[in-house]
């Protein structure tokens, strides 16, 4: 039960972050993304606050299903991404397919150490993918990176600090 939860959740993120790219923000640019402020004076394309809870998701799924079944959650999301948003969906097949596995990569190397910090270190290298490749494949430009990455460090960050509160309220 809890493992369909997360895979549907996880999954979910992918149309439904690409929705709000193209039509929900504070501006919307012609040809161009819808955008949120993600810190004073910082903008992002508005998806950017789901992909930033897929990468937190990734994780959480991981911990309860295994390696096999986020692999083909990822698979299954980057298929997802192509049949669902034909405007961006190359951009979004490929940013997605090479952020998650590169946040697979690092978390799984770093989750027996620190959860917290396997979370915080996937999520930096996920969010750095996914926000430079998508931006410059979508938008021709890496102009929001800096908020596309800074909003899906905050999910990361969220992720990881109740993690770490939940390890220190569990007795051992």
């Amino acid at each position: 039960m809890k493992r369909t939860l997360l895979a549907t959740a996880f999954l979910a993120c992918i149309p439904a972050a690409n929705y709000l790219i193209s039509n929900v923000g504070t501006v919307c640019v012609p040809a161009g993304p819808c955008l949120i402020p993600v810190f004073p004076g910082v903008m992002a394309p508005s998806g950017v606050l789901l992909i930033g809870a897929a990468l937190a998701l990734r994780d959480a799924l991981q911990e309860v299903a295994g390696r096999r079944i986020v692999l083909g959650c990822i698979v299954a999301g980057a298929v997802l991404s192509l049949g669902l948003s034909p405007a961006l969906a190359a951009a979004s097949a490929a940013a997605f397919l090479l952020s998650e596995l590169l946040d697979f990569a690092v978390y799984d190397r770093l989750r027996a150490r620190s959860l917290p910090w396997a979370v915080l270190a996937s999520g930096l290298a996920g969010a750095l993918a996914d926000s430079l490749l998508f931006s410059a494949l979508a938008f021709g430009s890496v102009k929001w990176a800096p908020g596309l990455v800074l909003a899906k460090l905050y999910a990361s960050a969220a992720f990881a600090a109740w993690l770490a509160v939940r390890r220190r309220s569990i007795p051992t």
